[in-house]
């Protein structure tokens, strides 16, 4: 199980482009967020925060019921505090997806869900803006939204709150059983 501690190091890779996050004990995590969607900062080593541990602990937390994989949680907590530290600002890119009939004001760390006509997934708040959301994939099965274009596991989007459903696991269930 992964404790944040003080020893934590974010830096960037020139070699393989990446942000990555020093652990200890010759453990290293490569983030998964693209290079280009990196605030110019991400390339300047840095430690791993108070306010990072404190993130990462809320994340976890909000992905603890997720039918996913221990080290997947920890993989999606990684990059989330990462995301939310070091993503570059984003345009929404709403028309993927459906609008939604009930008003949604999700919270940074919410589980919820949006829904494409090719399918649905569920996404963790990485920052609500106000009007639009920047989302990070939670399920591991990729996500179509469209017959060229798909998201996978981490990628991340921002997305009008009009788009989101607040994630019930109840009503996940319920969907499935009928379908």
């Amino acid at each position: 199980m992964l404790k944040p501690n003080n020893s934590w190091m974010w830096y960037f890779d020139l070699k393989d482009n990446s942000l990555m996050l020093d652990l200890g004990s010759d453990m290293v995590f490569r983030v998964g967020i693209p290079a280009k969607h990196l605030i110019p900062s991400a390339s300047e080593q840095c430690e791993f925060t108070v306010d990072d541990a404190s993130i990462f602990q809320n994340y976890k937390e909000n992905v603890s019921h997720l039918e996913i994989s221990e080290p997947r949680k920890a993989e999606l907590a990684l990059n989330a505090v990462a995301a939310s530290r070091f993503h570059k600002p984003m345009m929404p890119k709403s028309w993927f997806f459906d609008t939604q009939s009930v008003s949604c004001e999700p919270e940074n760390g919410d589980i919820v869900t949006l829904q494409t006509p090719l399918g649905m997934a569920k996404f963790i708040v990485i920052e609500n803006s106000g009007c639009a959301s920047l989302c990070m994939m939670v399920d591991v099965e990729p996500l179509a939204l469209s017959s060229t274009k798909e998201m996978r596991f981490c990628d991340t989007i921002k997305v009008m709150n009009d788009r989101i459903t607040a994630y019930e696991e109840d009503v996940m269930l319920n969907l499935a059983l009928v379908g």
